[in-house]
């Protein structure tokens, strides 16, 4: 892909064009939420209710009816228009005892193929860390003791489990058993010191053994929040970058963090709608956007493929016509489907796009993709807050 430079200019000429694109954009065929169903029959997850409901005569039009579409490209060059090889999302996941998934952001795949969910229980005597296998059974669970809000979960080579508790202001290396191995920060004390975290995120672990979180979720928090820190594999503090801000290695909410097969450093910064590239060193290397508005990234380390979901995007439009929600601030993104965008760590290039079933135009909150990972026959599996859902390649 182009050098920043090259992308400023992008990025420029497409906020220019932005309001023109939206009104002479070619119009796409229709979808609707269609076979993405609950096991009771009904609809899932919930789309929310892009409307306002007021008595003055507006139509409210059905899902997939809207008589705006969105462009085959959004002014940042996001594309919309990219063939989808999968099968229609599937709810996962056979909880026991009638439990059901309540807020997840977080899923992903051990070395073992097994299938990692972190959910978020209003019950904390219930378990919040979740093993399975790829058919959706339950292996074991654990997690109740330790655990106060978790965000983000992920594996290192030998399988260890690490998980950015960010109501708990920690991250935790733990076993497949449940033992915690390690900590970093001060469980229940956020702070900026060399043994204290704020807000963790999301936990990505490089092949020297060497630790990179993300900090900072909270919207319009103290700037010195929104950073990466790196730790050695002790969990010794080593340096921290970045502060709150739209500029080039400034992050606004770093929801995850990723690694290629070169050693480089994917972060998320999703109220920035781009992802931006570091070396270990925290030297920017790249800032993508074509990948959407990025809420969880997934890279393969088998093939440098990337999965990127975007649960956010939004314009300002609701299904009665009228455009309420705000043209500025939280999820505007105007232009952009909401989906899996799967294209290559390697040269930036996107492929293909798994369509959020949720129907255009959105709600306000987010939908769909809050975490996503691949298993080893490459279907893929996204963390939808309230639902798990496996997403069968065609």
């Amino acid at each position: 892909m182009g050098k920043l430079g090259t992308e400023s200019r992008l990025i420029a000429a497409g906020l220019l064009i932005c309001g023109a694109a939206m009104v002479q954009a070619q119009s796409m065929p229709a979808w609707t939420v269609g076979p993405y169903q609950s096991r009771s029959g009904g609809q899932m997850p919930p789309c929310g209710e892009p409307q306002i409901k007021i008595d003055d005569g507006l139509p409210v039009y059905p899902p997939g009816e809207f008589p705006i579409k969105l462009p085959a490209v959004s002014p940042h060059g996001v594309h919309n228009d990219l063939p989808d090889p999968y099968q229609a999302p599937q709810h996962f996941g056979k909880l026991p005892n009638g439990r059901q998934w309540v807020s997840s952001a977080s899923v992903t795949t051990a070395p073992d193929g097994s299938i990692w969910v972190l959910d978020r229980p209003t019950d904390k005597t219930v378990n919040p860390i979740v093993q399975l296998d790829t058919q959706g059974n339950v292996i074991k669970e654990f997690g109740a003791d330790v655990i106060v809000n978790g965000h983000k979960m992920s594996h290192d080579k030998d399988g260890n489990l690490w998980v950015a508790d960010l109501g708990g202001s920690q991250v935790l290396k733990m076993s497949q058993d449940g033992k915690v191995l390690m900590t970093i920060g001060k469980k229940g004390v956020p702070g900026l010191g060399p043994d204290e975290l704020i807000e963790p995120t999301s936990v990505a672990i490089a092949d020297n053994g060497d630790i990179f979180v993300a900090e900072g979720h909270t919207i319009g928090g103290p700037a010195a929040t929104n950073r990466i820190a790196k730790f050695d594999k002790s969990g010794h503090f080593i340096k921290a970058w970045g502060r709150k801000g739209v500029g080039p290695g400034e992050f606004d909410v770093i929801h995850q963090v990723a690694f290629d097969s070169k050693g480089r450093l994917f972060a998320a910064d999703r109220n920035n709608s781009r992802v931006q590239i570091f070396d270990q060193d925290g030297k920017l290397i790249d800032i993508w956007y074509q990948f959407g508005r990025p809420s969880a990234i997934f890279i393969d380390p088998r093939t440098d493929a990337m999965y990127v979901g975007d649960s956010e995007s939004r314009d300002g439009y609701t299904n009665t016509g009228q455009y309420f929600f705000y043209p500025t601030g939280y999820g505007y993104n105007p232009g952009v489907q909401r989906g899996i965008r799967i294209g290559s760590a390697r040269d930036g290039k996107v492929k293909y796009f798994i369509p959020d079933p949720c129907s255009y135009p959105y709600a306000g909150g987010g939908s769909f993709d809050e975490g996503v990972t691949v298993d080893f026959k490459g279907n893929v599996y996204a963390a939808s807050n309230s639902v798990i859902v496996k997403i069968l390649k065609k």
